[in-house]
């Protein structure tokens, strides 16, 4: 590694751990081909070189949001194939076919627009037929009308400039217990079952199928049932970044891959009397010992943990936040922690586990590990390790 980075605040990235994550998903899958989902910059963690392992892993697709996540991993040098899960401007076909995109297709007005648009640029735009199975987003509406919706998925699918590759849906509820939600994920797949023979029985049959998110992956490797198990995919999510996708579904195995880090800038004593940060949120009862750290909720550390709701890992001791999480800066207690100096390493979640976790900051602040490891902010450097050595540093603010 020969770039240098500002140890100021900066995510570390477990390449061993993602790694490990996949081969545990992969076990879990029976063994079926994987299409790493890497949207969202892989989560928070860095799409370029989180595709890079995964297709050093094997897997078989890559899947992202939006055009321009799939064109950083083709010009970053990715060969594998690449889905994006959602809409594209129908006037971008010429690159989808250029950079060998393959396009999510989820109504036949959409299928309309950028087949008009491969024709008038000359192209054939690679397409997965997305079904709505009851997730209710985007789809050909499979619980309206399944015979109109069918229809229109074969028209789609033989539409000039367009290629029909694959189909999928998507799971509204997999990941919750309960007999309601887990009737409602069979009906689901009863339906896509249903959805993909009907398209057989048109003469549009997909030479690809993936249906199981991680909840599904985790809960249902036999759900190929039904289906070609030779044309079969899972396509999993957060599992590869070492976290559930709820707390009613788990995978004991996996290791979370991210570990947020500052350091202290300053270490003062507070008198009794005396209060820090916005709106004296905390003022001092008794002598206080006091770090700043270089870390605010611009780098995605949320405000919501302000006034001891959060609890950061310094020298292996819980050290509780005091006051107001600022944008850039915040303060935590660490007068039961000895020796505590500048420059010392802090630990915003992950490590050792004396601080907290993606999913317990999840849970004191109302939301999923999903959003707080999405919310790290761009400024903050990944910082790539393997074998516990940093090998790769990648910082958007000093490319």
């Amino acid at each position: 590694m020969n770039e240098p980075f500002e140890r100021h605040v900066w995510a570390e990235i477990d390449l061993d751990a993602l790694r490990h994550n996949f081969r545990i998903t992969r076990q879990q899958a029976g063994g079926l081909p994987l299409c790493a989902v890497v949207k969202a910059d892989a989560y928070g963690h860095g799409a370029v070189r989180c595709a890079q392992a995964f297709a050093e892993e094997g897997a078989a697709w890559l899947a992202v949001s939006r055009l321009t996540e799939a064109l950083e991993l083709r010009r970053a040098g990715q060969k594998l194939p690449i889905l994006i899960l959602g809409r594209t401007e129908p006037q971008y076909a010429r690159v989808l076919a250029q950079y060998q995109i393959t396009q999510c297709c989820y109504s036949l007005a959409y299928a309309r627009a950028l087949s008009q648009e491969a024709q008038k640029a000359g192209v054939k735009v690679q397409i997965h037929l997305k079904a709505d199975t009851g997730m209710g987003r985007i789809g050909f509406a499979l619980r309206t009308d399944f015979d109109a919706a069918v229809r229109e998925m074969a028209e789609a699918a033989s539409l000039p400039g367009l290629e029909m590759t694959g189909l999928f849906q998507h799971f509204a509820a997999a990941d919750e217990a309960g007999e309601d939600s887990e009737a409602y994920t069979a009906g689901q797949h009863a339906l896509f079952v249903r959805a993909f023979e009907a398209l057989r029985a048109a003469g549009r049959e997909p030479a690809l199928v993936h249906c199981d998110n991680s909840a599904g992956t985790l809960l249902h490797p036999d759900w190929p049932a039904g289906l070609p198990r030779e044309r079969c995919m899972g396509r999993p999510g957060i599992i590869l970044y070492g976290y559930p996708p709820s707390a009613e579904v788990s995978c004991p195995d996996l290791r979370p891959v991210m570990t947020l880090k500052t350091v202290v800038s300053m270490v003062k004593e507070l008198q009794p009397g005396q209060s820090v940060s916005y709106g004296r949120r905390f003022t001092a009862q008794t002598p206080t010992l006091a770090a700043t750290l270089c870390a605010g909720y611009a780098d995605g550390y949320p405000r919501l943990l302000s006034e001891g709701k959060g609890v950061v890992d310094l020298h292996g001791q819980p050290c509780p936040v005091l006051g107001r999480v600022c944008m850039d800066q915040m303060l935590v207690d660490v007068t039961n922690v000895p020796h505590v100096a500048d420059g010392d390493e802090a630990i915003l979640w992950g490590g050792s586990g004396a601080g907290d976790t993606a999913e317990t900051i999840a849970q004191k602040t109302g939301t999923i590990s999903y959003e707080v490891l999405c919310g790290v902010a761009r400024r903050v450097p990944r910082v790539y390790l393997e074998n516990g050595r940093a090998v790769f540093v990648d910082d958007h603010l000093d490319s």
